[in-house]
């Protein structure tokens, strides 16, 4: 099912089609990360259940209920046999995840209130975690313990950059701060204000894999593109919907020249870094908001998910 050996173009992404469709679940996926190797993705859904999809023979793997606590931002660690999720039933305790066994291996208290991201470094143990309770916390898988905490005026977002470094934290939708991992708790080394979108609150941050954009989604119907440096605004992604004002995933390509980002009627939408110009508006049987997308690192595939998931290939007339 993997097509490899491809460069991808605007004509490539024009040409991407829905290969499968999975009904796996009985109600929203909420969250979706692919393994680093690209052969494996991981979803967490408000049904309770996590759902482990085979990318290279286009089939479910295998499926874990967590029907005690709930699963919601579902994150692979660095052994693509354990996953780390948060909760949404009992507490907002964060949970690491054996998927061999279906058992934990350690939970991680802390939040008082739901956990809205939570990352995984590139490089180490080390993970992020921002909460409604106005606080990020940076975690080490090896202990319960957080390892350091940041109080912060309004709802956070945060994010490492691709070398494990540093991390940005979005602070109350209006500015970008950077932080050095090795000596966060002096603060920030960078701070870059950004206009204030009125109506909309930023909902998530990824670095760019070649480390050179963020791109910030945000609950309205604008995404913002800046750069990782000098914190300049470089685009703003349009012509999506997002009615519901819901926290809609935005995905680069491995090659850091499209962002994807899904749509509350149903459809999928493709920029250009460079540009920022639209480049495509790909139709799907998605029924109902696309909430996740995610562009595998090592082959040529998007997944995207309202309650169905699709994998998506790019179609080669030959």
């Amino acid at each position: 099912m993997i097509i490899e050996e491809m460069k991808l173009t605007e004509n490539v992404v024009r040409n991407f089609r829905v290969a499968k469709i999975f009904r796996e679940n009985t109600d929203k996926i909420t969250s979706i990360d692919f393994s680093s190797n690209g052969e494996t993705l991981i979803s967490s859904s408000d049904d309770d259940s996590i759902v482990i999809y085979d990318c290279q023979a286009g089939t479910p793997k295998r499926t874990l209920n967590s029907k005690k606590y709930g699963v919601d931002l579902i994150r692979y660690t660095h052994a693509v046999n354990t996953a780390l999720h948060s909760s949404t039933k009992i507490d907002d305790t964060i949970r690491y995840l054996s998927l061999h066994d279906n058992k934990y291996i350690r939970y991680f208290p802390g939040h008082t209130k739901k956990v809205v991201c939570l990352d995984m470094s590139p490089i180490n143990d080390t993970f992020l975690s921002g909460s409604l309770d106005k606080t990020i916390r940076l975690w080490d898988l090896r202990s319960q313990n957080c390892q350091g905490q940041m109080h912060l005026p309004g709802r956070p977002v945060a994010t490492f950059d691709p070398e494990g470094l540093i991390f940005a934290a979005g602070i109350n939708s209006e500015c970008v701060k950077l932080y050095d991992l090795r000596s966060f708790d002096r603060g920030p080394f960078a701070t870059f204000k950004l206009p204030q979108d009125k109506d909309c609150d930023w909902t998530g941050m990824k670095f760019s894999p070649d480390g050179k954009f963020i791109v910030i989604s945000t609950s309205g119907q604008v995404i913002r593109l800046i750069d990782a440096f000098q914190g300049t605004p470089l685009q703003t992604f349009v012509g999506h919907t997002n009615t519901k004002r819901i926290p809609l995933e935005v995905s680069f390509s491995p090659d850091s020249l499209f962002v994807f980002s899904g749509s509350t009627d149903g459809r999928v939408h493709c920029w250009s870094t460079d540009t920022g110009a639209k480049i495509a508006t790909m139709s799907c049987d998605h029924p109902g908001p696309v909430q996740c997308v995610g562009f595998n690192p090592k082959f040529m595939m998007l997944a995207t998910a309202c309650t169905n998931m699709a994998f998506w290939l790019p179609y080669i007339d030959e």
